[in-house]
């Protein structure tokens, strides 16, 4: 069996080309090989298809307040990251008011 070796190519103006060794290993397949617009095409007639056959669903207000409310809760159990958002908001109110008094004086 024979064995190939391949040289990666200094690059110069004349060689532009990739060697095989910068080549990828996998091709793009199915959804990601297709252009966006074609991608978009496809999903719109997804959408279509699950209206019609009654299986497409859409938040109530009242559905999305529910889920909002459930991941408020799992964030605020996290005490150290909360605390973290207050510090962080009286920092930069401090930053905004030192910079209001400021302004006021140079006038």
């Amino acid at each position: 069996m024979e064995h190939i070796r391949y040289q990666q190519l200094a690059p110069s103006a004349e060689n532009h080309e990739k060697s095989p060794i910068d080549k990828p290993k996998h091709s793009k397949r199915g959804f990601a090989s297709m252009d966006p617009e074609q991608q978009r095409a496809i999903s719109r007639e997804g959408g279509r298809a699950a209206h019609q056959q009654g299986v497409a669903h859409k938040f109530t207000s009242e559905e999305a307040r529910a889920a909002g409310k459930k991941g408020g809760e799992a964030v605020s159990r996290n005490r150290e990251h909360m605390a973290a958002i207050g510090r962080k908001g009286g920092t930069n109110r401090g930053k905004k008011k030192n910079n209001a008094t400021t302004e006021e004086n140079n006038f």
